[in-house]
């Protein structure tokens, strides 16, 4: 072979190298774990994002799910402590709080005693990118940090198999579950899927009971169902008061609850998300900062 070919092979396995090199993208940084309690992962960079201020309100600020707010912190107390804890599921009713519980019983744990040896982080993965879960958590394995997965407004259509992923990564395979992982996730299903997609397998199925079997066999690797319902106008108006005292919006109580009342019958529904945007409303209109707090 000659120089002049010789050359001409290596500058092409030169472009070649850089144009790969190019694809893959910027060089992946390391992640820094002490960066911030709570993260988002990005499947893409194989990184997970610090969050500097994360978006979430004081537990004693969520009323009307006291039974199940309990049962969530004494879970998470448990694997923050290094005791077992089961994955959790939180569904039902829209509006009631599900995923605020789950951010504001992380920052209370967080406050109330930080282990800086296994310090407590909350990890967010989005319903999109489910089928990186185990991935993630091969990450995580290994690192004196405890973690909880997060997932909101997790649930499956038709033809969606990524639901393959979330089982595989819940149960952890042939190493088992890592001991410094717990995924919590809400959803409005019970069982994360349709109920037409699981009637539609049961009819079509040769045999119906064991095709609906692996679709409800998700949600059965759950060690935890807790249930959130539509609140009582009680209820409804207990979160108004509790809101108005917190941010000092002074006005007189019956007032107060005609407004709320009024706001709740204009949406049609009574929610903990429906008492937050009345009160954002009521603090707009008072020119009261929230943020001043």
């Amino acid at each position: 072979m000659s120089d002049t070919v010789l050359q001409n092979l290596l500058k092409e396995i030169q472009r070649l190298t850089s144009a790969v090199e190019a694809l893959s993208g910027p060089e992946q940084a390391a992640n820094d774990f002490a960066a911030a309690d709570c993260f988002i992962w990005e499947p893409m960079t194989g990184c997970l994002q610090p969050v500097a201020k994360p978006n979430r309100i004081d537990i004693g600020l969520i009323h009307g799910v006291d039974r199940v707010r309990d049962i969530l912190h004494d879970n998470t107390r448990r694997f923050s402590d290094g005791f077992p804890a089961n994955n959790v599921l939180l569904w039902g009713a829209r509006g009631m709080g599900k995923s605020s519980l789950v951010k504001a019983t992380h920052a209370a744990i967080t406050t109330d005693g930080k282990d800086e040896t296994h310090p407590l982080k909350l990890v967010e993965i989005h319903r999109e990118d489910i089928d990186s879960l185990p991935r993630l958590m091969g990450l995580l394995r290994d690192r004196q940090e405890r973690f909880i997965l997060f997932c909101d407004d997790l649930s499956f259509d038709h033809d969606d198999t990524t639901y393959k992923s979330l089982k595989a990564a819940l149960e952890g395979g042939l190493e088992g579950r890592a001991e410094n992982v717990v995924f919590y996730a809400t959803s409005n299903r019970r069982h994360l899927l349709p109920r037409d997609m699981m009637e539609n397998e049961r009819s079509t199925a040769i045999n119906p009971s064991e095709a609906v079997e692996e679709k409800v066999s998700l949600s059965d690797r759950f060690g935890l169902w807790l249930g959130f319902h539509k609140c009582s106008q009680d209820e409804y108006l207990e979160m108004i008061t509790a809101y108005a005292e917190h941010f000092g919006l002074d006005l007189p109580e019956e007032e107060l609850r005609a407004q709320a009342l009024e706001w709740a019958t204009t949406r049609g529904a009574r929610s903990g998300r429906v008492a937050w945007q009345f009160i954002q409303d009521l603090g707009g209109r008072m020119g009261k900062r929230f943020s001043d707090n």
